[in-house]
Formats: C-alpha cells, sequence, structure tokens
C-alpha cells in the first residue's frame, strides 16, 4: 500500500474520533451467528479499524491480534481495549497486507470485515486450527457496481471451497461468509 493510502485511511480513523464508546460485537453480516464463535482460544482480526470485533472476541475470552494499516487506527483499537478492560488479551499492530499475512502460530478464528485481498485466501485457510472458523466479508459486486475491491458473484464461495460453508450470502453491495476449516 502506498504511503498516501495509509494516509487516507489515518484521515478517515482520525475524523471518527475515539472509538470507546463505539459498540463492539460481531461484524454485522455476523450478528445472527455469534454465539457460534468460540469463547478461548486464538484469534485474528485481519483490517481491524477500530477494534470492535476484536475487543468483542477477547470479551468473549479470546486472545486476539488485530491487524490494520492505519495507525491512526490501531491507537483507537488499543484505548478501546484499554477501556473495556480487555488489553491484556488484544494486540494490535500495523501491518501492509500488501506484504502478505504475518507469520504466525494457527488461530481459532479468523474475521476479515469489509477488507478484500484475494493474494490472502491461502493464507487465511493455511493459518487456520483445525475446526477454525472464518467470518469474511467484502464489498461485493452483487447489488452494486463492479470494482476492483469488490467480490465477483460466487467469490468467496469458490475462494473458500476447502473449508465447511456454514451460511454465505451476498446482496446490497456486501458478500460474506462463514465457514470453518
Amino acid at each position: 500500500m502506498t504511503r498516501q493510502d495509509q494516509r487516507r485511511w489515518d484521515e478517515r480513523y482520525a475524523g471518527k474520533g475515539p472509538a470507546s464508546g463505539g459498540a463492539v460485537g460481531p461484524p454485522g453480516a455476523f450478528a445472527a451467528y455469534a454465539d457460534i464463535f468460540p469463547t478461548t482460544g486464538r484469534a485474528l482480526d485481519i483490517a481491524c479499524g477500530r477494534g470492535f470485533a476484536a475487543v468483542w472476541l477477547a470479551q468473549r475470552g479470546m486472545e486476539v491480534v488485530g491487524l490494520d494499516v492505519s495507525a491512526v487506527a490501531i491507537g483507537q483499537a488499543r484505548e478501546l481495549a484499554r477501556h473495556r478492560g480487555v488489553d491484556e488479551r488484544c494486540r494490535f499492530d500495523v501491518v501492509d497486507l500488501d506484504h502478505g499475512l504475518p507469520d504466525g502460530p494457527p488461530v481459532d478464528v479468523i474475521v476479515c470485515h469489509k477488507f478484500r485481498d484475494r493474494r490472502l485466501d491461502r493464507a487465511f485457510i493455511d493459518r487456520l486450527a483445525p475446526g477454525g472458523l472464518l467470518a469474511t466479508a467484502a464489498l461485493s459486486e452483487v447489488g452494486a457496481e463492479p470494482g476492483p475491491f469488490r467480490a465477483a458473484p460466487g467469490e468467496l464461495t469458490v475462494a473458500f471451497g476447502d473449508l465447511d460453508v456454514i451460511a454465505a450470502g451476498e446482496g446490497q453491495g456486501q458478500a460474506w461468509l462463514l465457514a470453518r476449516a
């Protein structure tokens, strides 16, 4: 990612103000499946933004690593974790995912919300522990205009076909998939 793109994301998050008052929980597409998410183990929140999903997972009892390209978002995520009393179970790192997924141990959950980089699909699958849960949602061409960061119809189901799909959907410009390794 270019430094200009990083600055753009930093400005976007700075304009939102502190995350400490925000609602934590699963990303909207997965709210109906919240009880499927584990309460122990390790989780990875890709493109975590201000940390709402990561903090929710930590509140459930998981050890969570959140990754985002924006230093401003990471700072807000750290503050949110402190404010909610789960900072000992959360680690947030500034990472440019254009260089791939950083090395790390297998995880029980991967959440990736509103971010799509096809080059990372295999890394997501490989990082999941046996029985691990993938929750991914991206902008979609279904119900919206095509674009470079939008999933094509059926793309997530095909990309993660090695996993056991629990639920998936597409429409109104969003695609999402919940699956187990």
